[in-house]
């Protein structure tokens, strides 16, 4: 059994990454080509600097983030970026599914709630329990 090739609406990476960003842009649902139609901010320019310079590799350190708007672009794959997630910066390997995702669909920003056990005079039959 082969591996399936990845391909996204019908192109395969390697032609994506060839595409220049007008026509990349047609292949994205509504919403990721209405947000990089209206162009990109000062910010995600500078991302994107980075990301090239990682790419010819001029730039080693680790690229950090605080941008989670960003749409992932086929010039992205392969690297990791740290994402902040409101706490701390998660890693995120950026893969060829990934494309036309934004950054911050890739990391939690909220933690999962967990409760303890109930406390004292929590219910009626916590009361006949002695405190410590």
């Amino acid at each position: 059994m082969a591996l399936k090739e990845f391909a996204y609406r019908g192109k395969t990476l390697q032609e994506l990454q060839k595409m220049d960003l007008k026509e990349f842009i047609k292949l994205l649902p509504s919403r990721q080509r209405r947000s990089l139609s209206h162009g990109f901010t000062d910010q995600q320019k500078i991302l994107l600097n980075k990301i090239n310079k990682a790419r010819e590799g001029k730039y080693k350190k680790i690229i950090k983030t605080h941008i989670r708007d960003l749409v992932v672009l086929p010039s992205m794959i392969d690297l990791t970026i740290h994402i902040h997630d409101g706490r701390t910066f998660v890693p995120v390997i950026l893969v060829p599914e990934m494309i036309g995702c934004y950054l911050g669909e890739l990391t939690y920003n909220r933690k999962r709630v967990t409760h303890s056990a109930p406390g004292i005079g929590a219910t009626r039959s916590s009361a006949g329990v002695q405190a410590k």
